[in-house]
């Protein structure tokens, strides 16, 4: 039964830790780890007070749950640090990809499921964390109510919903929505709330698994699937992933200037002669690519300076695209008359066209 995981020893499966208990003489923890169900709210205090005093994100999380199982279960859980999860603070020590809390309840999780069980349980609190309107009304209410050991900031936050489970995604979006920079004492302990609802998120989800409750309730949002149907398995099979672009990319993650689908079928690469040409101030650039591939599409200035990046990397599929470009450079400003020159690269196709503006 799965109250038995952790505790009966499997044969052949690989030790997570071995902990010496005399010289000459080891006890060997098997994994999964031993569980045992736990009060979300303990783990959420724990888990905040954990990152205000020096545990951050990640290892609040891990340490907000492993802590609290060290005082219900003992050994192992009493030989192992939370430490060993302070890499993943601000997203992996500041690089803003994945949100500390989430490495944590994913260390967690995994530590006490097997392989099999521990991808659902993962994906959902993930999938939740995507979702949900953080800090939750419990976090906020909890400060409100004085329960949580560290007061530096005690009223209510705002909430967003981040809509990723990257650290920068999520930072950028709150900050933004509630009017404070990442230094503020409000947005660390935003980060501090977020860290004991992610630790409460995983007990709850663990304590159903515990008791064979648990049912996964979180599906791919449109966005994802949409973007699947083109780059999935079932036709480029080029992009892996569960994540929404759009909080990253925009309404419209290809699009890097506004370029419109000419036709649907192109022969060869090529970069056309610009139209009008001279102009002034704005004229067309068409482009055509006989395959899927990524689209570089510049103009430079007669002295080979960046003016202005039309396509940016994009990936296109088969076809000919126009683009409008409107005289002005990357910074918004009006361009001098001269000669310019658009160069594209595609795979290991390279075109340049020569095009005068003419005020």
């Amino acid at each position: 039964s799965k109250a038995a995981v952790g505790v009966t020893a499997v044969a052949g499966v690989t030790n997570l830790i071995t902990t010496a208990t005399a010289k000459g003489n080891t006890k060997i923890t098997p994994w999964p780890w031993p569980y045992a169900e736990l009060d979300p709210e303990i783990v959420r205090i724990q888990a905040h007070n954990y990152y205000w005093n020096e545990k951050d994100c990640c290892s609040g999380t891990f340490g907000g749950i492993s802590a609290t199982l060290a005082t219900e279960l003992g050994e192992p859980w009493t030989n192992l640090p939370m430490e060993i999860m302070l890499f993943g603070r601000g997203g992996g020590v500041g690089w803003g990809i994945l949100c500390g809390c989430l490495n944590g309840g994913a260390a967690l999780i995994s530590l006490v499921t097997p392989k099999a069980d521990s991808a659902s349980l993962i994906s959902e609190l993930w999938g939740w964390y995507t979702q949900a309107e953080l800090p939750t009304e419990q976090a906020n209410q909890s400060a409100i109510d004085g329960k949580y050991l560290v007061h530096n900031f005690d009223s209510d936050l705002p909430q967003n919903i981040s809509g990723s489970p990257l650290c920068h995604t999520s930072v950028t979006e709150w900050c933004i929505a509630a009017s404070k920079k990442v230094g503020d004492v409000e947005r660390k302990e935003r980060c501090a709330r977020v860290t004991g609802d992610v630790a409460a998120k995983t007990v709850e989800l663990l304590n159903a698994w515990y008791k064979q409750s648990f049912t996964p309730t979180y599906s791919d949002p449109a966005n994802v699937a949409a973007c699947l149907s083109c780059h999935g398995s079932a036709a480029l099979n080029n992009v892996m992933t569960k994540m929404d672009c759009q909080p990253c990319h925009g309404d419209d993650p290809h699009a890097t200037q506004s370029v419109e689908l000419i036709n649907k079928s192109a022969s060869t690469f090529n970069l056309s002669q610009n139209y009008p040409n001279p102009f002034n101030p704005s004229t067309r650039i068409r482009f055509s690519v006989p395959l899927t591939e990524k689209v570089r599409l510049e103009v430079y200035d007669i002295q080979g300076k960046l003016i202005k990046t039309l396509v940016d990397y994009d990936l296109y599929q088969p076809g000919s695209y126009e683009v409008t470009w409107d005289g002005l450079d990357n910074r918004g400003s009006m361009v001098a008359s001269g000669i310019y020159f658009a160069k594209m690269h595609a795979g290991k196709f390279a075109q340049t066209k020569k095009m005068s503006l003419v005020k």
